[in-house]
């Protein structure tokens, strides 16, 4: 199945002491990069937030304004694409991978979007398939998105989650690389 793919990565990485998480390299490679990988398959990548140099070609757009967060980032990931299926992902998922990209699209199934959960069992909304439709009409539904929570986006969503997983393991400070 086709779908687009929007990658979240403007946040401001306060944890990490102001570091941008996207550009953090693992193994040689940076977040946003490895990020980008998992998605290859996608029709259409948006990038969110800042223009940085990427291994690949990617459209980029910032959410409105800058900073507002992941939900005004979310929305403004969405405008143009055309794909039923949308991945959305957070630039500090490092170990996701295409498999995983894989696998939560084809488990959509009737549900309104299907998720990685991490190691400690948490849901990740940003790391997930969801049905554009589903998306779109939760953003109306939730009005303004600036500094609104991906929580509450997704409130009223038939969510499907997957087993934990350090691929849904996200990284907000230095010590989520050493776990």
């Amino acid at each position: 199945m086709e779908f687009d793919a929007v990658i979240v990565a403007g946040g401001g990485s306060t944890r990490l002491g102001g570091v941008d998480k996207a550009l953090v390299v693992l193994d040689g490679v940076t977040f946003l990069d490895r990020v980008l990988r998992a998605v290859e398959g996608a029709a259409r990548t948006v990038v969110v937030g800042p223009v940085r140099e990427t291994y690949r070609d990617v459209e980029w757009t910032q959410e409105e304004p800058p900073g507002s967060g992941p939900v005004a980032g979310l929305a403004a990931g969405l405008a143009g694409g055309h794909q039923p299926v949308v991945v959305v992902l957070s630039c500090d998922l490092p170990w996701v991978t295409a498999a995983d990209v894989t696998r939560l699209v084809d488990s959509l199934g009737g549900h309104d979007g299907s998720g990685l959960r991490d190691s400690d069992g948490r849901d990740q909304w940003l790391a997930a398939a969801y049905k554009r439709s589903s998306l779109e009409q939760a953003l109306e539904r939730l009005g303004d998105p600036r500094d609104k929570s991906v929580r509450r986006l997704m409130a009223e969503l038939d969510l499907v989650w997957s087993e934990p997983t350090k691929n849904g393991d996200d990284v907000d400070t230095w010590a989520d690389l050493d776990g």
